[in-house]
């Protein structure tokens, strides 16, 4: 019955007409990652750039074709007096050319379209493997924030209870004023709380929605998706060398930078071939060798601009190295979180039964008993954050590796399987309700 309430209760939050609830979606986190992917406009945008460097290259390869121009010229006369000259003149001239040798300016060309549609590659996947990261993380901050919400409102309704419990006592003559007095404050003091919850879990909602590209409907006040599943904690044991190095040799970014180089590599030799000679043939053929003043400068410009591009790489892989530490260090620190607050959670049940039972033994005070359920209640927020914490440290790896979270599960795989069961049923449990604070 306390999980049905809860249910219920979180339903109401964010029901939707019943016309238009039978079609909005419902997502599992894989499904939120495929939907972002289509939908992203930053993906969507970087689809784009590849599309263009395409056109680039196919424009640079058309110096390997024969060219044909024309030009013409007419002119008409307005005569005042008698002339022997024509009134009207004109020429037309058609010239088909074909590029013998350039110096190497059209092979450079090609390359560097070829390695820009290659860097553009390399530029949509990273902003993909973001995004894919940011929605997973999205999609736990909203689990996390809805279960918030069920523990936040699980709290309220026994709090409640409580105070009517007392304020029934007090009628009775059974316990003081000062008992509903602290109930009620008890009760106030956590209705904030649950606000506060389901204000993030809106939030949350909106955030995985600007991720997938989606607007928010004026004065709609429900999502346009839902999302399915519970936050649960999957071990994951990396190990941080390995990290490292996948990171070093797949990430997305540290390949573009790479292409930036070869780049100006080949700018170079496109710079360069304006100092050599140029054939072209057409009608007969054409010799030309044009010592431009500007080209040494060009030149110049080029071998600066290389050189910050291998500044730009090596500062890519230290920010990927960087990335990696930083996650790597996250995931050590909620684990260490999640292991304390699973004893924490087992505790503060225990506290709370031992608190009710010595009040109503006449042996503890009220006091003692709502502090008890004060504590349940933090200890399970803490315990889900610690949830949370871990699984979007986990995205953050993934994507600083340019891997998925199971390649890099290295220890888990040794793990009892029904250990793993275990875990993943307490994390489902951490919503349960402490239920009565008070001992009938």
């Amino acid at each position: 019955m306390r999980f049905e309430f809860a249910a219920v209760a979180l339903s109401l939050t964010f029901a939707l007409p019943a016309r238009a609830q039978a079609v909005v979606p419902t997502y599992t986190i894989e499904q939120a990652v495929a939907v972002a992917q289509t939908q992203n406009p930053e993906i969507a945008i970087a689809r784009k750039k590849v599309q263009g460097a395409r056109g680039g290259w196919i424009e640079a390869r058309s110096g390997y074709l024969p060219s044909l121009t024309s030009s013409g010229l007419y002119d008409k006369r307005q005569q005042q007096s008698q002339t022997t000259l024509r009134e009207e003149d004109y020429n037309a001239t058609l010239r088909l050319e074909q590029n013998i040798y350039t110096g190497g300016a059209v092979t450079s060309q090609v390359a560097i379209a070829r390695l820009n549609i290659q860097k553009q590659n390399y530029e949509l996947q990273e902003i993909a493997s973001r995004v894919a990261m940011d929605v997973r993380i999205a999609f736990n901050e909203l689990l996390l924030n809805r279960a918030k919400v069920r523990v936040r409102q699980d709290s309220v309704r026994v709090l409640d209870e409580e105070l009517k419990s007392q304020q029934q006592s007090f009628s009775a003559g059974i316990v003081s004023k000062l008992n509903v007095q602290r109930a009620d404050v008890a009760l106030a003091n956590e209705r904030p709380q649950l606000f506060d919850a389901q204000t993030q879990l809106r939030n949350s909602y909106l955030r995985l929605g600007d991720l997938f590209g989606t607007d928010a409907r004026p004065g709609a006040d429900a999502a346009p998706f839902e999302v399915s599943g519970e936050l649960q904690y999957q071990p994951n044991h990396p190990d941080l060398n390995e990290c490292l190095a996948r990171a070093d040799a797949n990430r997305p970014v540290i390949k573009a930078r790479q292409k930036d180089i070869e780049i100006e590599d080949q700018q170079y030799i496109l710079d360069r071939s304006a100092l050599r000679p140029h054939v072209r043939a057409f009608s007969g053929y054409e010799v030309y060798s044009e010592r431009d003043p500007a080209t040494k400068g060009r030149m110049q410009a080029t071998r600066a601009r290389r050189q910050a591009a291998v500044e730009a790489l090596a500062a890519a892989r230290r920010a990927v190295a960087s990335e990696v530490r930083s996650a790597f260090f996250d995931l050590e620190q909620a684990d260490r979180v999640l292991e304390s607050e699973t004893r924490n959670v087992q505790t503060a049940d225990e506290a709370l039964e031992s608190a009710k039972s010595n009040f109503a033994a006449g042996l503890g005070t009220q006091l003692d008993t709502l502090q008890a359920a004060s504590d349940v209640t933090r200890t399970r927020t803490t315990r889900l954050s610690a949830i949370y914490l871990h699984n979007a440290a986990l995205s953050r790896l993934a994507h600083a590796c340019a891997s998925s979270a199971a390649a890099l599960d290295f220890g888990s795989r040794i793990r009892n399987a029904k250990s793993e069961n275990r875990n993943a049923a307490q994390a489902a449990d951490v919503a349960k309700p402490p239920g009565r604070l008070s001992q009938q």
